[in-house]
């Protein structure tokens, strides 16, 4: 999409969600215009950006839970090394790096990463800990009730951590569910769907501590780092679209107002959600002259997205998916998981060919204003654009 003649669209909220810029080559043609949303649960108060964090995926994921913490806004070097005792008692019971993820998210929701005393139960108050809560007989990182273990074991951390695990394990399937129902399995919360939230900053966390293991994809007994495509999801939460040289780049000198960067692929080819996430937008985007004509292959001037889609994930981040070949196949509210195939690649709208533009916008804003870069902000999140992923870590 581009600037050039917007089509009106309401004001939304915007948080706080830092983006990173890069350049590539130019190929295809596409633009279109944007529409007003309303925001969900999905986004919102977990929008917080580590610094620094590594860009490299390395082959051992161990976590160093005396070593230096890095710098996170909101959390403290305290609440750093809980997470860290969280992913090293991961580590230990041999469980994939997805799992990490699902864990210290949770710990975020339940208690902040904070190992939390309460008001109400004896004794616990007297044990190490970072706060008091006061919620029912709850205690610890994942706010455990008696059924988990003795006061002393919940208020412990890689105790808690290992029994939140041991029950994950036994959920069938649980690598490919959305992180909130994974969560949810485990937890049984009075809010199921508040886990979603954090899910983008406990990836990141997980990639600070355990060498980008976030960005890795199981396959077989191995960790593959930053291949995560074909539907295969990295522990992030996070797949490619679609697989596929990355032609015309963001925003680039001969094409400042293009929003997005294009994806060669044959037409027909599925397009897969990059992200568990909410539809907010599924339709025809008029061209320049207000026509609804998807239907048909566009044309370079022509004007507008196509048929396209637009989904909002946890944190406030939103892709976009256009020039698809028919009318998608998700409806606006719709819940997808990541890697569903959400339509199939085409030419319509403004287009000189069969290809999808994609676009990522932070801070839950489908403006032009709120667009970053989509090629470093996949290729963070284990799940680069570009055809080709590198051999097996051993």
């Amino acid at each position: 999409m581009t600037d050039e003649n917007p089509p009106r669209r309401r004001q939304i909220r915007r948080g706080a969600v830092a983006g990173a810029t890069a350049a590539v080559l130019a190929l295809l043609c596409c633009t279109g215009g944007t529409a007003a949303f309303f925001l969900t649960e999905l986004g919102g108060e977990s929008a917080e950006v580590m610094t620094p964090t590594s860009l490299t995926c390395e082959e051992d994921h161990t976590v160093d839970v005396q070593g230096d913490m890095p710098r996170l806004s909101w959390y403290g070097e305290r609440q750093l090394r809980n997470a860290a005792v969280i992913i090293k008692v991961g580590q230990d019971m041999k469980v994939p790096p997805r799992g990490w993820v699902i864990a210290v998210a949770t710990a975020m929701q339940e208690s902040g990463l904070r190992n939390l005393a309460n008001s109400t139960v004896r004794g616990s108050q007297t044990l190490p800990n970072e706060g008091v809560g006061a919620d029912h007989d709850s205690l610890g990182l994942f706010q455990q009730r008696p059924s988990w273990g003795s006061v002393a074991q919940r208020m412990n951390p890689a105790y808690a951590a290992g029994k939140f695990y041991e029950k994950l394990l036994t959920v069938a399937g649980w690598e490919d569910m959305p992180l909130t129902v994974a969560a949810q399995k485990v937890q049984v919360s009075a809010l199921p769907d508040a886990y979603a939230k954090h899910e983008s900053v406990a990836g990141q966390i997980v990639d600070a501590l355990a060498g980008g293991a976030a960005r890795t994809v199981r396959i077989g007994n191995d960790s593959v780092c930053d291949a995560a495509t074909d539907g295969k999801i990295a522990a992030s939460g996070f797949t490619t679209p679609i697989a596929g040289g990355v032609g015309s780049g963001f925003r680039t000198e001969s094409r400042p107002g293009h929003n997005g960067v294009d994806i060669a692929a044959e037409k027909g080819t599925p397009i897969r959600a990059a992200a568990t996430g909410r539809v907010l937008v599924a339709r025809c985007d008029p061209d320049k002259s207000g026509n609804r004509s998807c239907n048909v292959d566009g044309y370079p001037g022509k004007g507008g997205c196509g048929w396209f889609v637009d989904i909002l994930h946890a944190g406030g981040i939103i892709t976009r998916y256009c020039h698809m070949v028919t009318r998608p196949r998700v409806s606006p509210g719709q819940m997808v998981t990541a890697g569903q195939v959400i339509g199939r690649v085409g030419s319509s709208g403004n287009s000189s060919g069969p290809h999808l533009h994609f676009e990522v916008h932070q801070d839950s804003d489908r403006s032009s204003r709120g667009a970053i870069d989509p090629v470093p902000f996949m290729a963070q999140r284990g799940a680069p654009l570009g055809p080709g992923t590198k051999p097996p870590a051993r």
